[in-house]
């Protein structure tokens, strides 16, 4: 199990997000990164204590990765303001990130830079937890022990939260079927192939899904399913080329549009690749093709992430 907290406004409607997704263990609201020893609610309150309401998340990074956990965040919490969320104003409803683990920084680092970019302001804080301190009783589980209280979660928002909880599930049994799939060989050319074709039967919607596998240097064709496809891809050129130079997932809405894009399938309009990662290295891509624009979700990225960290706990490429 691992730890991080949020900082996502009023504490009891940040907690009920968290609480939504599968691979989350264990919720608990506090005071975090302020200046006084065991404040009091009352305390807080005062705008004195430098404290922030503060959601400690204990999750299972198998289940969830905490990328997805800092999206699920973000698309809750408004970055373009300081101390204020929704109708409550003060530093305790400052947003922030606080981490307990330095090597989860690089992580957090990535999305908030995706995050800044996207907002003319950012005022999200990221720092180390320098201390949390549990809130009182009365606030934990408040909106499982008050279903009608107060919670500055909009309704639209909650609702993006129950789709990505909805699609971490069907992504978490499509993990489990991969997993039973690879028990008698791992190595990673059938399991792509199988892996290729459960996608593909799978998720609606895709007009290719397979794999890239780095060899010399540049991307090679791996299993897939779809029309014929470029056999080699230069790091850095198209959306594959992009998520090894970047190591990064690349979601793109509108494969036109994205510089240098790579016309395999003249169908495909929207595209999704995932980096997969062998010995601290990029070591071949997913690679998932839509007709549709704009086809892949937030919720789509999130579980084919845990797909792929199921990939890579198993997969052997020698």
């Amino acid at each position: 199990m691992k730890t991080i907290y949020f900082a996502g406004g009023c504490f009891w409607g940040a907690e009920k997000v968290f609480k939504a997704l599968p691979g989350v263990a264990e919720t608990t609201v506090g005071y975090a990164n302020g200046h006084t020893d065991a404040p009091t609610y009352q305390e807080v309150c005062t705008d004195t204590t430098g404290h922030r309401e503060t959601v400690q998340v204990v999750y299972d990074p198998e289940t969830i990765g905490l990328e997805t956990l800092l999206r699920a965040f973000f698309l809750v919490i408004d970055p373009e303001v300081r101390d204020r969320q929704g109708g409550d104003v003060g530093t305790q409803y400052q947003t922030g990130v606080y981490y307990a683990d330095e090597a989860d920084r690089p992580a957090i680092e990535r999305v908030f830079a995706e995050e800044r970019a996207a907002h003319e302001q950012f005022f999200t804080e990221l720092a180390p937890l320098r201390c949390f301190y549990p809130a009182e009783e009365y606030h934990q589980d408040y909106l499982d022990k008050n279903p009608g209280g107060y919670c500055h979660v909009t309704r639209e928002e909650m609702a993006e939260i129950e789709a990505l909880a909805a699609s971490l599930r069907r992504y978490r049994e499509l993990s489990r079927q991969l997993a039973a799939l690879m028990e008698e060989e791992p190595w990673c050319i059938p399991v792509m192939a199988n892996a290729a074709a459960l996608l593909r039967e799978s998720l609606p919607d895709l007009n290719w899904a397979g794999f890239y596998l780095m060899r010399g240097g540049r991307l090679v064709l791996g299993p897939f399913q779809g029309k014929i496809a470029c056999i080699h891809i230069p790091v850095g050129r198209g959306v594959c080329g992009a998520a090894v130079r970047e190591d990064r997932i690349q979601r793109v809405a509108d494969v036109h549009a994205f510089p240098g894009h790579i016309a395999c399938d003249s169908a495909s309009r929207s595209e999704i690749v995932l980096p997969i990662h062998a010995g601290g290295a990029v070591a071949a891509v997913l690679d998932l093709d839509s007709p549709l624009p704009d086809r892949f979700s937030a919720a789509d990225e999130a579980g084919l992430a845990a797909f792929v960290r199921t990939l890579e706990a198993r997969i052997r490429f020698e």
